[in-house]
């Protein structure tokens, strides 16, 4: 074993060894391709390994000055650490640690560290500088469609906030790259808010969404040519903004920030200069993130996909929480080297179990949903995030998404006649649908994330069982009308404040009680595209429902948040690995969608009553809605004044009177 260990420390000093044995944490040390460059991109069986050759990798990704500053846990949040630029090369940086690591045997008294840190770094966020979109206008068209006057006035003040979470990369960042964790874009861009200071992946997409409906279309060309050119570097759109989000991507939804950027402006030679960057993009997930599933019984075998990234190691921007993650157990070490250039190599010893369990987090950071019951294996410790297995499930939302840009490269590749690939795309998304149906679609109205490992549908209530609605990837007409009946078994009608993320209390932030703006635009927007009255009316109560919430909290709190918490009223919400943050990009942005929408409909609580949520399913039943008054509710029980509180649903309709 010491023989063992030692061989793989060489190894690892000389950049050597099987990648699959050895986790890469954000870069490798050789490059074939164009080493003179700052990146270069890297290829092995797994796909496409976008990892940066930077020197400031060795800081920010892995290493022994990495290690000790996040387990020292000088910061609250770990990201704030590799977030901070350096004051000087990261050589020289380097260098220093070394010493000071070995004049305490390297194992450095805190408030040394904390010095080493106020003299080398500077404060996270010190790249990036305020930015006002140029194509900023006072007053939106859409604005003027809001009925009611508070809401109107609500609506003004979150457009107010692009100007607030605009960001602009600083030149610093591309003349001196390897002292910076950031990476480069060269337009500017709308970021989530909060601790969140940089862009992330699928955040954009609703925020871009919202930026075309203020007609700010140059704006969002600019933040999906950053996209785009960070495909062309690595083959992929990375989770976020930093050299340690390289390993993993986010939602696909590159190509449908193109659509809607093309469907407002028409903006045909844009498409038509990066289609073949969108292709490679859908590539990077159709060849190297697909899993084979059996219909079951011998039957036919489909091809889905799922999150997977195969390389281990804590992220650095949650460092300390991954390392004390309580591992399975099992069999195998693998060794990792926390002193790289060291003359004595000091190795970690890892299970092998651990290491896996490192990569199913970072997949689960992939998926956009970190973390929920969802990627949990269901047994003695459900809750636990080491009974983690991410890239176990086939997810319904992931291919729903792919699925919708299968059918818009399709139409892409034909607007300029190139048959060819537009059949290739057509031919893909018709055997994802036959492979949805198959594998994910249930008769209780909903598609269910399937367990790779147990050969089932995972039948819990999550809002990405509908996601297909939303993407209109669907071939049977008739699963539309099932949908309202699936959120009315599912009691997800009887939430007033908005749909729960789930059904299981587990303290992570994707579960229950905490509810999502994205989740909820996937079922509204989903239902709203029915022809069915009944999912149209659905789609607007859960729309007031969520307008309020959010209308309500920002009322008291003059903010708006990245969650909420639909268990007590609508509050901020909670869990999760860090406090819940202000700002917030996706937030405004669907909350300005369903004004848009909704606008002349939707309610602050003060002018006109809405239909109370634990009434609608009885409506619906009785077909009473098109014609009920608004100022009462039917129920079979009562009529109860929409000025009366809400029963919860601990309180029985009788006996709320």
């Amino acid at each position: 074993m010491p023989g063992r260990a030692f061989m793989l420390c060489q190894l690892l000093l000389l950049g050597l060894g099987s990648q699959g044995t050895l986790p890469p944490p954000c870069d490798r040390p050789r490059c074939t391709e164009n080493p003179s460059s700052p990146f270069c991109r890297v290829t092995d069986d797994s796909g496409p390994a976008p990892l940066p050759n930077t020197p400031g990798s060795r800081i920010y990704c892995y290493g022994e000055l990495l290690h000790q500053v996040q387990m020292a846990k000088l910061y609250q949040d770990d990201k704030q650490f590799v977030d901070m630029p350096l004051s000087s090369t990261p050589d020289r940086v380097l260098q220093h640690f070394r010493e000071l690591a070995a004049r305490h045997n390297h194992s450095i008294p805190t408030p040394l560290l904390r010095a080493f840190i106020q003299e080398h770094f500077q404060a996270a966020g010190q790249e990036l500088q305020p930015w006002t979109p140029e194509d900023w206008k006072d007053s939106p068209r859409f604005l003027q469609k809001i009925s009611d006057p508070k809401l109107r006035i609500w609506g003004e003040q979150l457009h107010q906030l692009w100007k607030k979470l605009g960001k602009k990369v600083k030149p610093e960042v591309l003349s001196h790259p390897e002292q910076s964790s950031l990476l480069y874009s060269e337009h500017p861009f709308v970021v989530p808010g909060g601790r969140f200071v940089e862009f992330y992946y699928w955040d954009s997409y609703w925020v871009m969404e919202e930026l075309l409906l203020s007609e700010m279309p140059e704006t969002v060309k600019g933040m999906l040519q950053n996209f785009l050119d960070l495909v062309r570097l690595y083959g992929h759109v990375p989770n976020g903004a930093h050299v340690y989000s390289l390993q993993r991507s986010q939602r696909p939804l590159l190509t449908l920030m193109m659509h809607s950027y093309v469907a407002h402006t028409n903006d045909t030679a844009f498409l038509r200069d990066n289609i073949g960057t969108l292709a490679l993009e859908l590539d990077f997930w159709t060849e190297h993130r697909n899993v084979s599933v059996s219909s079951g019984g011998g039957g036919k075998s489909y091809v889905l996909n799922h999150y997977s990234v195969p390389y281990g190691g804590p992220r650095p921007e949650s460092y300390s929480k991954d390392a004390e993650v309580r591992h399975l157990g099992g069999a195998g070490t693998l060794m990792l080297c926390v002193r790289p250039r060291s003359p004595v190599c000091c190795c970690l010893v890892i299970t092998g179990d651990r290491e896996a369990l490192w990569a199913e987090l970072k997949a689960g950071a992939k998926s956009g949903w970190d973390f929920s019951s969802r990627w949990l294996v269901k047994g003695p410790n459900p809750n636990l995030l080491s009974s983690i297995r991410t890239s176990k499930l086939v997810p319904v939302d992931l291919n729903a998404f792919l699925c919708q840009a299968e059918e818009l490269m399709s139409d892409f590749y034909s607007r300029p006649g190139n048959d060819l690939q537009a059949t290739k795309y057509r031919n893909m998304r018709e055997q994802r649908l036959a492979a949805m149906k198959a594998i994910l679609w249930n008769e209780k109205g909903a598609w269910f994330d399937y367990d790779l490992e147990n050969r089932r549908k995972n039948l819990e209530f999550y809002p990405s069982n509908l996601s297909p609605l939303w993407s209109g990837c669907f071939s049977d007409p008739g699963v539309v009308d099932k949908a309202p009946k699936y959120l009315e078994d599912s009691q997800i009608l009887t939430y007033q404040y908005g749909i729960p993320t789930s059904l299981q209390k587990t303290g992570q932030q994707w579960d229950f009680p905490n509810a999502w703006a994205p989740l909820q635009d996937l079922v509204i927007r989903g239902l709203a595209k029915c022809p069915s009255p009944r999912a149209q009316e659905v789609a607007f109560q859960l729309a007031q429902n969520w307008t309020r919430t959010n209308f309500e909290v920002y009322s008291r709190k003059s903010a708006m948040y990245e969650k909420y918490d639909i268990s007590n009223g609508g509050q901020p919400g909670g869990g999760g690995e860090y406090e819940v943050q202000e700002g917030f990009g996706w937030t405004s942005g669907v909350v300005l969608m369903l004004l848009d929408r909704y606008g002349d409909r939707l309610s602050s609580g003060t002018q006109t009553a809405f239909l109370a949520p634990q009434c609608l399913t009885t409506a619906l039943l009785l077909g009473l809605l098109p014609r009920l008054p608004i100022n009462v509710c039917v129920s079979p029980h009562l009529f109860l004044p929409l000025e009366t509180p809400y029963p919860t649903q601990s309180q029985s309709l009788e006996g709320s009177g």
